[in-house]
């Protein structure tokens, strides 16, 4: 008997210099630029759950602006947090009432939560989980925003890559900001 249900896909949503660093040097993102004609509100309806590394979440999993901050930052803040949140780590364990940790088995469990029903996963980072995924084959869509900045140095999106991964570009944007945005699907 045939499936019909479509499996859910990991989508690596993610903005990048344009030297191809996610952060600077001491974990800088001022050159991040939330351009609203993104679609960025649209991109977080097609999801319902985030994965996080321990690092990252510790940063943004719980973020919360601040009172003075624009009310659609505060309306993505709000939208990001109502969503299922996993955090892999090798350190913390258990759950809290913010999010499921997930310690070992990372292959295993993901593809687990792709079969189960609901929408995309965004796979939001940090850099050695999204180094993981990539080399455990479980990226299905990159969404890279580049940025127009080069900063020189910083944390680089792509390092100990284990195998070539040929990717089939299927869409490209631009933006009055200057960011581009790429699409591509494994």
């Amino acid at each position: 008997m045939p499936n019909n249900q479509t499996q859910r896909r990991i989508i690596l949503d993610l903005a990048i210099t344009l030297d191809g660093f996610i952060e600077g040097k001491n974990g800088e993102v001022d050159w991040c630029i939330m351009d609203p004609d993104m679609g960025f509100h649209r991109f977080l309806n097609q999801i319902d759950a985030i994965f996080y590394g321990r690092k990252s979440y510790d940063l943004w999993g719980q973020f919360t602006p601040e009172e003075n901050d624009p009310d659609v930052e505060k309306e993505i803040w709000e939208q990001i947090h109502s969503k299922e949140k996993y955090v892999f780590s090798r350190t913390l364990k258990g759950n809290d009432d913010k999010a499921t940790f997930i310690n070992d088995h990372i292959f295993e469990v993901v593809n687990q939560l792709k079969h189960k029903p609901g929408k995309d996963i965004w796979l939001y980072g940090g850099a050695s989980l999204i180094t993981d995924f990539i080399n455990f084959g479980l990226v299905d869509e990159f969404r890279l925003s580049v940025h127009p900045v080069v900063l020189g140095e910083g944390k680089p999106l792509f390092r100990d890559i284990k195998q070539r991964l040929d990717l089939k570009l299927v869409e490209t944007n631009t933006f009055s900001s200057g960011v581009v945005q790429l699409i591509y699907h494994k």
